[in-house]
């Protein structure tokens, strides 16, 4: 029997009806909540010949642990793991230069799932996060992403050096965010194929992945506060590219 894991609010549940329909198994839906969008999804759900069933708010916390559902959940086909071979041919599809994202040990749920929302936002082609020492594919990110889980691709991969290297091969050039980087990002010209490496809030990228960027850039603080938020950074980060390539 394939594995299956559950997915909730209303963003996460909508955008893999629409995209992955073949991979939703059943739906979970509040009973009794007289909602316009709620009721859309669970007609599009059944459109696709989806079972649905009406609970009550404890059983639908229950199976989400207490997290906000919005009174929507979904059981899907798990996922399948995306990696390295995955990115090489992703890239190789590729028609115009990668714009690509980095994560490095961001471990936090939420600040990965913002990172996705930021990512799709962006038009980033892929993110790259390592296997270990990173937050997953988890409900919570499902969610906090808004559906851009669904659209953006997740690749995991063993060994990040070794991935960067391979991406340097092909022509991209790698950005890293750095506090003691002297290069200021509103000063780079940022074309062609590009990554941007983003490191954990508060470590920053860990020394081997700092060491096999080709470029260290930092944002400008004019304040009081020393760092942003990953997700906030790495939001500025993309749309400064998206500026660049209009």
């Amino acid at each position: 029997m394939s594995k299956s894991e559950l997915i909730y609010g209303m963003h996460a549940v909508d955008a893999l009806i629409e995209k992955q329909p073949e991979r939703v198994i059943e739906v979970y839906a509040l009973k009794g909540r007289d909602d316009e969008r709620l009721g859309a999804i669970v007609e599009k759900a059944r459109e696709w010949g989806v079972s649905v069933q009406f609970m009550q708010r404890k059983a639908l916390d229950d199976k989400s642990e207490g997290e906000q559902h919005q009174g929507i959940i979904a059981r899907v086909k798990a996922a399948k793991v995306l990696t390295d071979n995955d990115l090489d041919a992703y890239i190789n599809h590729l028609e115009v230069p990668p714009f690509l994202l980095i994560l490095d040990g961001v471990t936090d749920p939420h600040n990965l799932g913002a990172c996705l929302r930021s990512a799709d936002a962006a038009g980033v082609h892929a993110v790259i996060i390592p296997k270990d020492n990173s937050a997953s594919l988890t409900p919570v990110v499902r969610k906090v992403a808004c559906g851009a889980a669904e659209s953006v691709p997740l690749i995991h991969v063993t060994n990040l050096a070794r991935t960067m290297r391979a991406l340097q091969e092909k022509g991209i050039w790698i950005y890293g965010t750095a506090g003691e980087a002297t290069q200021n990002i509103y000063d780079c010209k940022l074309e062609g194929g590009i990554a941007i490496a983003m490191g954990a809030e508060g470590k920053g990228l860990r020394r081997l992945t700092r060491e096999h960027c080709d470029e260290l850039i930092k944002l400008p603080m004019a304040g009081a506060v020393s760092s942003l938020n990953v997700s906030v950074a790495t939001g500025i980060c993309l749309f400064e590219v998206v500026r660049q390539r209009r």
